[in-house]
């Protein structure tokens, strides 16, 4: 790494369980909006692994123990997978989110699995890691980690919102920045979209051929956690007691459930981006029209249209920006964000130890 710019693999898989999204990217160490993704690719997990990754939560601790391993040693793969397909030469580091399988911050939990070190063994390069655990220790939320990215690399917008398995939102207010998760979006509509053979409601389409139901649209923007003052967070367990079986008590059509969801996830925004301007969208809810449409209807915001790259693979961009900051000491947690005792630089890093 030199004095200007540093070049790492920035790797991001959400909750979504899309694929694992890898970015090669140039970073500026003294000028943070001067980045460039090189090169990004998502790839998809195979059927054994979605299975898997789905089933984890209810994992026994011997068997997180083994899936972090083996989930390690899928990262380095696909990491190496990477590098030779784009002949990439210079890397000073990877950084890595690893894939969450458990998240309760209120009991002192959060668990990202991918070791590190079988990594960084594979291959042969410092990895930054385990963004998560020492703000949760902190008394934090773990939770959102993007938010300094947003700071320090997007300060032109006054809002940025990410549509992925959730969805969050970072803004700065009174001199601090304040970030949350708002909403569940592909967590759910995904899981809907799986009981009609489909990955994803493509565009909104089965959503928008939907009925509205009132009542459950009514219920859902009623629950607990909308009620909360940030600092605050959202993960699987909760999707599991709160929102699946409210949903399926009250609706069994799928596309009047997306229908309805749509609607819930498009007035949870509107009420947070309740003054305009600017407002970057990412993530992989931005190629769903139907849902875009739907957000621009009760928001007064003015989304901004920004490159295909940047939408896709923000997240693991703002990870390997993390990783940077990590390795020069620099915060990269803010307590206005997760609600812990104090804003630190969080993150474990290992070197390659040859066996």
């Amino acid at each position: 790494m030199n004095i200007n710019d540093a070049y790492s693999i920035g790797l991001m898989s959400g909750t979504s369980l899309d694929g694992l999204d890898l970015v090669y990217v140039k970073l500026n160490t003294q000028h943070y909006q001067d980045f460039e993704i090189i090169h990004a690719d998502t790839i998809p997990y195979s059927k054994k692994w979605k299975a898997i990754l789905q089933k984890s939560i209810d994992f026994s601790k011997n068997d997180l123990i083994q899936l972090d391993l083996e989930y390690g040693q899928l990262l380095a793969n696909r990491v190496t997978d990477f590098i030779e397909k784009y002949a990439i030469t210079k890397i000073d580091f990877i950084a890595s989110h690893g894939h969450t399988v458990l998240h309760q911050p209120e009991k002192g939990i959060t668990l990202q699995i991918g070791n590190g070190q079988v990594l960084a063994n594979k291959t042969k390069h410092k990895v930054v890691c385990d963004f998560r655990s020492q703000d949760v220790a902190l008394g934090g939320q773990g939770a959102p980690l993007v938010p300094v990215g947003d700071a320090l690399l997007f300060s032109e917008y006054k809002y940025c919102i990410n549509l992925g398995g959730f969805s969050n939102v970072s803004y700065q207010k009174d001199g601090e920045r304040i970030a949350f998760d708002i909403c569940p979006v592909n967590i759910v509509m995904n899981f809907y979209a799986s009981k009609l053979g489909m990955e994803y409601d493509d565009n909104g389409a089965l959503a928008s051929k939907g009925k509205l139901n009132h009542i459950l649209l009514e219920r859902l923007n009623q629950l607990d956690y909308y009620k909360k003052m940030p600092p605050k967070s959202l993960g699987l367990e909760w999707v599991q007691k709160e929102i699946f079986p409210l949903i399926d008590k009250m609706e069994t059509d799928v596309s009047t459930i997306l229908r309805t969801f749509v609607e819930h996830v498009a007035i949870q925004i509107a009420s947070i981006v309740e003054k305009e301007g600017m407002v970057l969208f990412t993530g992989g809810g931005v190629f769903n029209s139907f849902l875009m449409s739907s957000i621009r209807n009760f928001s007064s915001g003015k989304p901004v249209t920004v490159s295909e790259k940047l939408v896709n693979y923000k997240e693991a961009l703002v990870f390997s920006f993390l990783g940077l900051l990590k390795i020069k000491n620099e915060i990269n947690c803010l307590k206005s964000v997760t609600g812990a005792r104090k804003n630190h630089t969080s993150g474990v890093v290992y070197d390659c130890k040859m066996l």
